[in-house]
Protein backbone atom coordinates (compact mmCIF):
# COMPACT_ATOMS: atom_id res chain seq x y z
CA UNK A 1 0.00 0.00 0.00
CA UNK A 2 1.25 3.18 -0.99
CA UNK A 3 0.29 6.64 0.19
CA UNK A 4 0.27 9.80 -1.56
CA UNK A 5 -0.76 13.57 -1.01
CA UNK A 6 -1.65 15.18 -4.25
CA UNK A 7 -2.27 19.48 -4.71
CA UNK A 8 -4.38 19.67 -8.21
CA UNK A 9 -5.79 23.54 -8.38
CA UNK A 10 -5.63 24.54 -5.09
CA UNK A 11 -7.67 20.80 -3.92
CA UNK A 12 -5.99 18.17 -1.69
CA UNK A 13 -6.50 15.08 -2.06
CA UNK A 14 -4.80 11.76 -0.16
CA UNK A 15 -4.39 8.68 -2.13
CA UNK A 16 -3.70 5.21 -1.36
CA UNK A 17 -2.75 2.93 -3.85
CA UNK A 18 -4.15 -0.69 -2.56
CA UNK A 19 -2.68 -2.59 -5.17
CA UNK A 20 -2.12 -3.16 -9.13
CA UNK A 21 -3.35 -5.86 -11.39
CA UNK A 22 -1.83 -5.56 -14.89
CA UNK A 23 -3.61 -2.26 -15.93
CA UNK A 24 -6.08 -1.74 -13.33
CA UNK A 25 -5.14 0.16 -9.79
CA UNK A 26 -7.02 0.20 -6.93
CA UNK A 27 -6.99 3.12 -5.31
CA UNK A 28 -8.67 5.66 -2.73
CA UNK A 29 -9.56 8.91 -3.37
CA UNK A 30 -10.14 10.93 0.53
CA UNK A 31 -11.55 7.69 1.13
CA UNK A 32 -13.76 7.22 -1.65
CA UNK A 33 -12.60 3.59 -3.52
CA UNK A 34 -11.84 3.50 -7.02
CA UNK A 35 -10.69 1.17 -9.77
CA UNK A 36 -8.52 3.35 -12.16
CA UNK A 37 -7.12 1.86 -15.83
CA UNK A 38 -3.50 2.53 -16.36
CA UNK A 39 -2.71 4.31 -19.84
CA UNK A 40 0.69 2.40 -20.80
CA UNK A 41 1.49 0.44 -18.06
CA UNK A 42 5.20 -0.63 -18.23
CA UNK A 43 5.46 -3.99 -18.51
CA UNK A 44 5.08 -6.34 -15.43
CA UNK A 45 3.34 -3.56 -13.81
CA UNK A 46 5.52 -2.30 -11.10
CA UNK A 47 4.29 -3.86 -7.56
CA UNK A 48 1.79 -1.43 -5.08
CA UNK A 49 4.88 -0.69 -2.92
CA UNK A 50 6.54 1.18 -5.64
CA UNK A 51 5.15 4.69 -7.10
CA UNK A 52 3.26 4.01 -10.27
CA UNK A 53 2.61 6.24 -12.72
CA UNK A 54 -1.08 6.70 -12.92
CA UNK A 55 -2.97 7.96 -15.67
CA UNK A 56 -6.46 9.40 -16.14
CA UNK A 57 -9.41 7.65 -14.41
CA UNK A 58 -11.32 5.50 -16.23
CA UNK A 59 -15.37 5.84 -14.93
CA UNK A 60 -16.30 1.99 -13.38
CA UNK A 61 -19.24 1.10 -10.78
CA UNK A 62 -18.73 4.10 -9.07
CA UNK A 63 -17.81 7.84 -11.00
CA UNK A 64 -14.11 8.19 -10.92
CA UNK A 65 -12.54 11.15 -11.16
CA UNK A 66 -11.83 12.93 -14.62
CA UNK A 67 -8.56 14.51 -15.20
CA UNK A 68 -8.74 18.24 -14.14
CA UNK A 69 -9.29 20.07 -17.58
CA UNK A 70 -6.40 22.93 -18.09
CA UNK A 71 -6.29 25.85 -16.76
CA UNK A 72 -7.75 28.97 -18.38
CA UNK A 73 -5.61 30.95 -21.15
CA UNK A 74 -2.45 32.45 -19.19
CA UNK A 75 -4.14 35.87 -18.89
CA UNK A 76 -4.44 35.30 -15.34
CA UNK A 77 -7.30 36.80 -14.75
CA UNK A 78 -10.65 36.35 -12.82
CA UNK A 79 -12.12 34.04 -10.53
CA UNK A 80 -12.74 30.75 -10.10
CA UNK A 81 -16.18 29.07 -9.84
CA UNK A 82 -14.92 25.31 -8.04
CA UNK A 83 -16.85 22.42 -7.59
CA UNK A 84 -17.80 22.33 -3.84
CA UNK A 85 -17.61 18.20 -3.95
CA UNK A 86 -16.33 15.42 -6.60
CA UNK A 87 -19.47 14.64 -8.94
CA UNK A 88 -20.65 14.05 -12.56
CA UNK A 89 -21.26 17.84 -14.59
CA UNK A 90 -25.22 17.07 -15.66
CA UNK A 91 -25.27 20.32 -17.34
CA UNK A 92 -23.43 23.51 -18.41
CA UNK A 93 -25.39 26.69 -18.46
CA UNK A 94 -23.10 29.07 -19.30
CA UNK A 95 -20.26 29.74 -22.58
CA UNK A 96 -16.65 31.58 -22.84
CA UNK A 97 -17.82 35.77 -23.35
CA UNK A 98 -21.43 35.36 -21.45
CA UNK A 99 -22.19 38.22 -19.18
CA UNK A 100 -23.36 36.46 -16.14
CA UNK A 101 -24.48 38.20 -12.90
CA UNK A 102 -23.88 36.83 -8.89
CA UNK A 103 -26.03 34.05 -8.28
CA UNK A 104 -26.58 33.06 -11.61
CA UNK A 105 -26.49 29.04 -12.38
CA UNK A 106 -23.49 28.31 -14.37
CA UNK A 107 -23.76 24.44 -14.10
CA UNK A 108 -25.07 21.36 -12.63
CA UNK A 109 -23.24 19.25 -10.61
CA UNK A 110 -24.31 15.86 -9.90
CA UNK A 111 -23.18 14.15 -6.43
CA UNK A 112 -24.25 11.13 -4.18
CA UNK A 113 -27.60 10.95 -6.48
CA UNK A 114 -28.52 14.95 -5.69
CA UNK A 115 -28.23 17.98 -8.34
CA UNK A 116 -26.52 20.86 -6.74
CA UNK A 117 -26.95 24.02 -8.99
CA UNK A 118 -23.43 25.35 -9.11
CA UNK A 119 -23.75 29.39 -9.20
CA UNK A 120 -21.34 32.36 -10.03
CA UNK A 121 -20.27 34.74 -6.48
CA UNK A 122 -19.88 38.00 -8.51
CA UNK A 123 -21.20 39.86 -11.79
CA UNK A 124 -18.35 39.78 -14.30
CA UNK A 125 -17.80 37.64 -17.68
CA UNK A 126 -17.28 33.96 -18.22
CA UNK A 127 -13.44 34.15 -19.83
CA UNK A 128 -13.21 30.16 -19.69
CA UNK A 129 -15.33 26.95 -19.32
CA UNK A 130 -13.07 24.43 -17.72
CA UNK A 131 -15.83 21.38 -18.09
CA UNK A 132 -18.37 19.87 -20.35
CA UNK A 133 -21.68 17.99 -19.91
CA UNK A 134 -20.79 14.35 -18.82
CA UNK A 135 -17.43 15.23 -17.04
CA UNK A 136 -16.51 13.80 -13.97
CA UNK A 137 -14.91 16.11 -11.62
CA UNK A 138 -13.35 16.28 -8.40
CA UNK A 139 -13.98 18.84 -5.58
CA UNK A 140 -12.27 22.05 -5.91
CA UNK A 141 -11.87 21.45 -10.02
CA UNK A 142 -12.25 24.35 -11.90
CA UNK A 143 -15.70 24.45 -13.62
CA UNK A 144 -15.52 28.32 -14.76
CA UNK A 145 -13.53 31.38 -14.69
CA UNK A 146 -15.34 34.89 -14.31
CA UNK A 147 -13.65 38.03 -14.72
Amino acid sequence: MANYKFKINGGEYDVTINGIEGNVADVQVNGTQYKVEIEDAPSGAAPAASAPAVSAPVQTSSPAPAPVSAPAAASGKGESVTSPLPGVIIEVSVTAGQAVKAGQKVAVLEAMKMENEIQTPKDGTVTAVHVSKGDSILEGADIVTIA
